[in-house]
């Protein structure tokens, strides 16, 4: 196994030798087809490839037209790249067949590649809740450190901004405001399992951002009760144990009383899985659509109903 290599960020060997011209048109970025195989994901990288509707119509796109937008890269220290936007691109390339992607070659550090990563992923019509939390905490550790600032949670003034938050700084070619930044970055302090039940909105936004405050203990004893109790905790509900939490007095027994509570106006509805109605379901069809087509199903089969009825009463 041969020795690992440690990117320092130092000037190539070939640099030290060229004159400043050279060097700056050696930094410009540099479209070439790249062998599939010789890019790497970028580590944690929280944007998953997921067979969507976009992802399909992606697929037929490179199939029948290859890849017109090239994937951005860097090269690593040992002579790899690193996709830091493109990686739908790159799996729809793979799915196709191809083993080349046009490829832009960029002179950059890792840290300037996670926020490239991070606003081109923001740009995608579907995201997860847990997709933009870790990229919003990915981008926010990477430009304190851009900064040399110590990773804390609560922002100070960032670089030649005077007064200006990390996350102010981020919010500004974002969707999202500073506030709600700092909701989702909370969010990645959920237990992987209750953080799924967000993405899959069996836990609303806010409850979920009071429920990182639990600890992890108290987050598996608040899991093991949705399981007993099949519900999830309301805003006051979660707020109430985020509440008991930091006093110390959050125990089991709390959490199931606390679940067991009725919550104000509370009315019984009934919920689906996207995915287990996908089979029944015309495809590119709108929430709102699904609503119109699941009644409509419904009434058909009522009627149907009421005809076999009146056959077996003649």
């Amino acid at each position: 196994m041969g020795e690992k290599r440690i990117d320092l960020g130092l000037t190539a060997l070939d640099e030290l030798f060229m004159t400043d011209e050279g060097r700056q048109e050696n930094r410009l970025p540099r479209i070439r087809p790249l062998p599939l195989d010789m890019i790497d994901d970028m580590p944690d990288h929280p944007f998953k490839v997921r067979m969507d509707d976009d992802m399909e119509l992606l697929v037929e796109s490179v199939k029948q037209h290859g890849v017109i937008t090239p994937i951005i890269v860097r090269q690593k220290e040992d002579g790899r790249y690193e996709c830091a936007a493109g990686h739908r691109r790159r799996a729809a390339s793979k799915i196709n067949g191809l083993t080349e992607v046009p490829a832009e070659v960029r002179e950059m550090t890792r840290d300037e590649a996670i926020i490239i990563m991070c606003e081109s992923n923001l740009q995608r019509s579907k995201i997860l809740p847990s997709e933009k939390a870790f990229s919003y905490r990915m981008r926010l550790e990477a430009m304190r450190r851009q900064a040399g600032r110590p990773k804390k949670e609560n922002s100070v003034p960032l670089g030649q901004n005077f007064g200006q938050t990390t996350r102010e700084a981020i919010a500004e070619n974002s969707p999202d405001s500073n506030t709600q930044i700092q909701r989702f970055i909370r969010l990645t302090y959920l237990i992987p399992e209750l953080l799924k039940m967000v993405d899959e909105e069996r836990i609303a936004f806010r409850p979920a951002v009071e429920l990182s405050y639990l600890t992890e203990q108290e987050q598996r004893d608040l899991l093991e009760t949705i399981g007993y109790e099949d519900a999830t905790p309301s805003l006051s509900q979660a707020a109430k144990m985020k509440e008991m939490s930091k006093a110390g007095t959050l125990s089991m027994d709390a959490i199931l009383n606390i679940m067991c509570q009725k919550k104000p106006n509370q009315k019984e509805k009934i919920s689906f899985h996207t995915e287990r109605l996908k089979p029944y379901l015309p495809k590119n069809i709108t929430p709102k659509q699904t609503e119109e087509y699941i009644l409509k199903a419904l009434e058909y089969y009522q009627r149907y109903r009421e005809r076999m009825k009146e056959r077996g009463d003649r």
